[in-house]
């Protein structure tokens, strides 16, 4: 199963079966059930999460107690709240299996003595992060420039794995729709 995060890392540095043996125990391995939390508004966030197997979602609460979901991950896709997680601050988000999934995590502290020791990891993060940064700049832009529509269309066309594995009602939320609005444009599209 380690072979996926190997992988992962190989598509964007190489890296030899003596320097992943090295970077493994930095990391703990987690099997984790649909619907568990991996972290709750209000704690600390101290841990960066790969997904080796399922999908997990980061979401917030509003202030009328309804959850909007702010990401997703699918197989080999990284989920923290970045700012929480760097500044070592309570996070205001919660994190979430979406199926029974097995994860990879990493705290700050063991990230930052990863970096320290293992510098040929540093590539593979800076990768990670820029495409990270990339995608959230893309996912502005679509909001603000078309319809909920196009955005639905635009995300079915990226992403046809959460169409097809993660339920509605948490695209919905992803997407800033309701769930009878997306199942509107769905009839639409698909009819």
């Amino acid at each position: 199963m380690l072979s996926n995060f190997k992988n992962h890392i190989g598509k964007h540095v190489a890296i030899s079966d003596e320097q992943f043996e090295a970077i493994v125990p930095y990391f703990e391995v987690l099997d984790v059930k649909k619907k568990a939390h991996l972290q709750n508004p209000g704690q600390a966030h101290l841990y960066n999460y790969f997904v080796l197997d399922g999908c997990l979602r980061m979401y917030t609460l509003h202030e009328k107690g309804q959850e909007l979901t702010c990401d997703f991950a699918l197989e080999s896709w990284w989920i923290c709240d970045q700012k929480a997680y760097i500044g070592k601050q309570e996070s205001n988000c919660a994190i979430q299996a979406v199926e029974n999934s097995r994860i990879l995590r990493i705290s700050r502290d063991q990230e930052l003595l990863l970096l320290q020791e293992q510098a040929f990891i540093q590539s593979y993060f800076l990768q990670v992060y820029q495409k990270a940064y990339a995608a959230a700049q893309f996912r502005n832009k679509l909001f603000k420039l078309h319809s909920k529509e196009e955005i639905f269309i635009q995300f079915n066309n990226n992403f046809p794995d959460f169409v097809q594995r993660v339920p509605q009602y948490l695209i919905a939320s992803y997407l800033g729709l309701t769930p009878e609005y997306l199942s509107e444009i769905r009839k639409k599209m698909f009819s």
